[in-house]
């Protein structure tokens, strides 16, 4: 019996026995190994959910008995589910830790050449690939999947998407630079080498203006909001239309794509290399 068989029959259950927790500490143990991973994307380019691997995460919450996770030694006090501590990690797995207070939880994929600085939290089924930088405060959500060679800036917020189990998480592609306090939340898909000015903020329902193709981006049959490959994006207005709105010179919210990554881009971000 493969894995995601076992993990479907154990979501199907109420109760649990040391043989249901030893397949699920196996579950964990792929998922830290980037064995497997709540998201995929396939070869037609399309993000698709693995819906029996967010089930798994799911199992662990039920599963699990709150414990205390503080040590000895600390003043704070910690109490969590037994089956998400830390992630164990040494010297070997390549992966940057900066002194300072990060949280790594249990059931995240960390590649090698990851920077984390602190304080930063990754939580579990997080997926975050080869040369990211999660800057200070910033955080990846719970399944959240994060391309190679990505920089999420301090204050960056990835939301994660856990729940419904067939709902595809945030996705950041490879090559994404995310500006300060920009927060990117359910059902959005950034695509390769996009550049996130500080404090834009997208979710599923944000129409997104692109003003070199003259088009409003957004999400459509309730699929997931997809901003193209390239685009920078910034903080923009737009007027609020009502007799209310123009009477007291409202304007509401709004994201703008200003322009398609090039050269200057490239170089204004060149630090990035320096940084890793």
């Amino acid at each position: 019996m493969n894995l995601q068989t076992e993990i479907e029959k154990l979501f199907a259950k109420s109760e649990f026995d040391a043989a249901d927790r030893e397949i699920y500490e196996s579950f964990k143990t792929a998922l830290r190994r980037g064995e497997i991973r709540s998201a995929e994307k396939g070869a037609d380019g399309v993000w698709r959910a693995n819906s029996w691997v967010k089930q798994g995460i799911l199992l662990g919450f039920r599963m699990g008995k709150m414990v205390e996770m503080s040590k000895p030694t600390e003043t704070l006090q910690f109490f969590d589910k037994d089956t998400f501590p830390l992630r164990p990690m040494t010297l070997d797995d390549g992966v940057r830790i900066v002194m300072g207070g990060s949280a790594i939880r249990d059931g995240s994929y960390v590649a090698p050449s990851v920077v984390v600085v602190p304080p930063a939290y990754i939580n579990v089924g997080a997926y975050v690939d080869e040369g990211t930088m999660v800057d200070s405060h910033a955080l990846v959500g719970s399944c959240a999947q994060i391309g190679k060679r990505v920089h999420l800036s301090a204050a960056a917020q990835i939301g994660g998407v856990l729940e419904p189990v067939n709902a595809t998480p945030v996705i950041i592609e490879d090559d994404v630079l995310v500006g300060g306090n920009t927060g990117v939340y359910e059902g959005t898909i950034v695509r390769e080498k996009c550049v996130l000015a500080s404090g834009v903020i997208l979710t599923r329902s944000t129409p997104v203006f692109d003003l070199p193709n003259q088009r409003i981006i957004k999400s459509e049959n309730g699929g997931s909001l997809e901003i193209p490959a390239g685009a920078v994006v910034v903080q923009g207005s737009r007027a609020v239309s009502n007799d209310f709105g123009k009477e007291n010179g409202l304007s509401i919210y709004c994201p703008i794509i200003v322009k398609y990554r090039d050269e200057k881009t490239d170089s204004s971000t060149k630090l990035e290399d320096y940084l890793r």
